[in-house]
């Protein structure tokens, strides 16, 4: 997850924010795999990684591959779209822009939104959420806080994430309401090295 630390009165739109080396990589390999199986040719992809190597901005790296997936498979996402999951289960993750304020419904259904390589617009992210029957996930990367201040009526809130402390911590803080659902935040585990293997005899 990175964070652009721009003040809340500053904030650039999604399109003008900064690429990173891994946004343009990303980038390349899809031009790659597009090339690879025929959606463009040769001379497109060689003009298009140039453009992509040379790309300061999300939004310009963003036009490179508008024609090659559909929006929800896209390698940056910079429009976040509606977040609801309605009697079923959705989840929103990879490379996306996440706005200071947004809203996220899940009404008898799970909505999982996962931050760990999302871009946040600014330190202290709000979720305006409306749960009703149903379940709102957040997954986060280490050294986030999670807050929960909205109104929970018969409703549950699961905390499973290492709260840091300090002025400089991202926050994300879940409003809104919970009817009869579940709100829950999870860290997950670091992967353990798998045991040495025994030397063959």
């Amino acid at each position: 997850m990175d964070l652009p630390w721009k003040s809340d009165s500053d904030d650039l739109s999604p399109r003008e924010l900064r690429a990173s080396d891994t946004d343009r990589e990303n980038v390349v390999r899809l031009l790659r795999e597009a090339h690879g199986d025929g959606r463009i040719t040769l001379d497109e992809h060689g003009e298009r990684v140039e453009r992509a190597y040379a790309a300061r901005t999300l939004g310009e790296l963003a036009e490179l591959t508008r024609d090659l997936l559909p929006a929800d498979r896209q390698p940056i996402r910079l429009d976040p779209g509606p977040l609801h999951a309605l009697f079923g289960t959705v989840r929103r993750d990879g490379r996306w822009v996440v706005p200071g304020r947004f809203a996220a419904a899940a009404v008898f259904g799970t909505l999982e939104i996962d931050l760990r390589e999302a871009l946040l617009q600014r330190r202290h992210i709000v979720v305006r959420a409306s749960v009703l029957g149903g379940r709102l996930r957040l997954v986060v990367p280490e050294g986030v806080r999670v807050e929960f201040t909205g109104r929970s009526i018969v409703g549950t809130q699961a905390l499973r994430v290492r709260q840091p402390q300090g002025p400089d911590v991202p926050v994300i803080e879940v409003s809104g309401t919970v009817v009869f659902g579940s709100v829950g935040a999870r860290t997950p585990k670091r992967r353990r090295l798998g045991r040495l293997r025994r030397p063959a005899r």
